[in-house]
């Protein structure tokens, strides 16, 4: 078993061997929009939280203060 198989689910790897063969067009197709979209709003969540909400925490001495 390698590194990326432990720490990378099963349905993540179904979805990146799809992608990988069929391209966007086909996932979107065989999985629906909601995944995509629930894809992106995961990554606009958690990118806003690492480079705003923290940083602006940390100007204010919320953290580390």
């Amino acid at each position: 078993m390698t590194f990326k198989e432990i720490f990378k689910p099963s349905i993540i790897q179904e979805w990146t061997s799809l992608l990988k063969e069929k391209g966007l067009r086909a996932f979107i197709k065989e999985k629906g929009w909601k995944i995509v979209i629930a894809v992106f709003v995961f990554y606009l969540v958690r990118d806003s939280i690492l480079y705003l909400i923290i940083p602006l925490m940390i100007a204010q001495g919320f953290i580390c203060g």
